[in-house]
Formats: structure tokens, C-alpha cells, sequence
């Protein structure tokens, strides 16, 4: 159907990267902290941004409308060769979503639509995604298709100078993008709440993830905002409602997750960072007991400084009063 967001072919047979890890990644006493663990042998790293999903939906618009805080890199940097990584990367996961044909042709199947060198063709997708890429200089057209075709965004980060010199990323959780590009991964870290441990370990991970092995890591809030894309020009924090009790002040939060994991590029000494966002509404993420009291144990020990910076020092007696009750109702006491 030209003009929407349909699918051009079937989905059966695609398969998801690895969900979030709730047990893994809420734990008791909540650190910032690297937080990393290998990822499983044949676990998948990208999944396929399906003509329906929200996180489709919300690329395209930050393409068509804020490609210059998205789609970035420092002015030197060539990311061709990590980037045709990436594509065979994505066809050896996914060959029924992504294909390429020699250095120059990639298939993006999920939504429609290639690249032969950097002209969009038109294989049954919608025209908007077509008018999105041929909007979008020649050399920036590889990194759409790819922000596209799949759910995850993506950073280059090169082991020689620790930097990060290349960014496609459109689903920010309150972070601007332009401002981390060509910087170091210390740096980037460097706003984060109770950071010392990050910042310590940060030339050590960046060897780490650019080695050998594939890596992962998990991270996670809790919002007063569903929308994917979070960049803080667009999308600024929205508070909390002072005076809502705590089943309402629940039923309106989302628990936001992302699942980062490290594609490794050594014969380039660079990784591919990958980030993939998910926002659910917090009463269906929360759907057991245990979940309940892991949740409750982990936001109850958050510091200050980090409750400030997640902004969520006012809703944090609220949220663990409703997650005390959720725990005990699951259980089949009263509240």
C-alpha cells in the first residue's frame, strides 16, 4: 500500500534480538555500573523494525524532521567500512529482512525499499520511506536505511582514540546526540549520576568491546513519557503529578528499557554500539510478584543524585508504596 507503513512481505521466520532481562537488570542495591556480561552464542543483536511498529513510526519522524541531531559523525571519519560491517552483520542475523549484493547494493527487505550506491529503489515499501531517504544527502543515506530497517540505533566507537566518531541514533532517552558525537566515552558518561564507576572503568571497556567477544548490557527507568524518542529539545521531562495517589501515579509511568549490546569490528579496532528502547506501561511490565519486590528493592536503593537525575525523587514514595501493594496483591493478600 504506497503511502502507509505496510508491510511489504511476509514476517514469518524473523526473529527478535533478546528481550530485555528483567532479573538480570533490576537488581538490589541499584549502581551505576558497567553491568556487562558476553552475549550468548547465537543470540541475535538487531531485530527488524516491522512497517507497523512504533519504533518505525518514530524514526521516519526523526529523520524527515531532525536528521542533523541524529545522523551524525565528525568530519574525518570515513564509517563506510564499519557500516558494511554492519550490513553483513544484519544479513547474516536476518536474510529474509536485510540482503546485499556486492560492496554497493543493500536490500533493506522489512521496509521496501535498497540502495544501489546510494539512489533509492523501490521494492513495494511505502513512498514516505523512499521520500525520507532521497530527502537526506547521498552519504547519509546508508545510515538511514540501517536507523530504519531495524529497531536498534547505532554509535561507532573506535578503540585508538576512545571516541565516539559516528552516531545513527533517532530514540535518545534524554540525551542529545550532536552533543556526544567525536567524543570520548568518558566524556559522553561524564552528566551521568554517581558515574565514578563508569568513568573508571571506561578506557578498560572500550578495549574490552572492541576485542573479540560481543557484549551486552541492560538499563532501565521509569517515565512519565511513552514516546520513544526522548531528546531533551523535543522531549522534555514531564513531571509528575504532585498530587496523584499511588495507583494513578502507576497508571500513568512507563518502565523504559534499553538492551545495549557491542558488535566488535577488530580487524578495524572499532564496535558497533548498538541501542535498543523499549517503553511499556509500568502496570504491565510489573506483572508478578517477584517483579514487584525486585523493582521495589532496586528504586529504593537509589541515591539521591541518581533519583534526581531520572527525575524521579517526587514519584519515588508513591512508587514504592504502589509497588509494595502490587507484590502483596499478587500474592493474594489485601492491601
Amino acid at each position: 500500500m504506497k503511502g502507509a507503513l505496510a508491510a511489504p512481505f511476509s514476517f514469518v521466520g524473523i526473529i527478535r534480538a533478546m528481550p530485555f532481562d528483567f532479573d538480570a537488570a533490576v537488581i538490589a542495591p541499584f549502581r551505576m555500573q558497567p553491568g556487562l556480561r558476553r552475549v550468548a552464542p547465537g543470540a541475535l543483536q538487531l531485530t527488524p523494525a516491522q512497517p507497523d511498529s512504533r519504533a518505525l513510526r518514530e524514526k521516519l519522524a526523526v529523520l524527515r524532521q531532525h536528521a542533523d541531531q541524529a545522523l551524525l559523525a565528525e568530519p574525518d571519519f570515513n564509517p563506510a567500512p564499519a557500516l558494511h560491517a554492519l550490513c553483513v552483520h544484519a544479513a547474516h542475523e536476518h536474510p529474509h529482512a536485510f540482503g546485499i549484493e556486492g560492496d554497493s547494493i543493500w536490500h533493506a527487505r522489512t521496509l521496501g525499499w535498497s540502495l544501489h550506491g546510494t539512489t533509492p529503489r523501490d521494492a513495494g515499501g511505502a513512498a514516505e520511506i523512499g521520500d525520507g531517504l532521497r530527502a537526506l544527502p547521498a552519504h547519509q543515506r546508508l545510515s538511514a536505511l540501517l536507523a530504519l530497517a531495524f529497531e536498534q540505533d547505532f554509535a561507532i566507537l573506535d578503540a585508538a582514540s576512545g571516541r565516539v566518531p559516528w552516531l545513527a541514533v533517532c530514540l535518545p532517552s534524554h540525551w542529545a546526540p550532536e552533543d556526544k558525537v567525536g567524543r570520548r566515552f568518558a566524556e559522553i558518561h561524564a552528566p551521568v549520576a554517581d558515574n565514578a564507576v563508569l568513568i573508571a572503568a571506561s578506557e578498560a571497556l572500550v578495549r574490552l568491546v572492541t576485542g573479540d567477544e560481543r557484549w551486552e548490557r541492560f538499563v532501565w527507568t521509569i517515565s512519565t513519557d511513552a514516546n520513544l524518542q526522548q531528546h531533551p529539545q523535543r522531549s522534555p521531562r514531564v513531571a509528575w503529578v504532585a498530587d496523584a495517589p499511588p495507583d494513578a501515579l502507576a497508571a500513568q509511568a512507563f518502565f523504559r528499557t534499553e538492551h545495549q549490546t557491542f558488535i566488535p569490528l577488530p580487524a578495524l579496532q572499532q564496535a558497533i554500539f548498538t541501542i535498543h528502547v523499549e517503553s511499556r506501561p509500568l502496570v504491565q511490565a510489573v506483572d508478578s510478584a517477584e517483579r514487584a519486590r525486585r523493582l521495589h528493592a532496586a528504586l529504593a536503593s537509589m541515591s539521591p543524585a541518581v533519583l534526581a537525575y531520572r527525575g524521579l525523587t517526587d514519584a519515588q514514595p508513591r512508587l514504592l508504596e504502589w509497588l509494595d501493594r502490587s507484590a502483596r496483591r499478587s500474592e493474594g493478600s489485601h492491601p
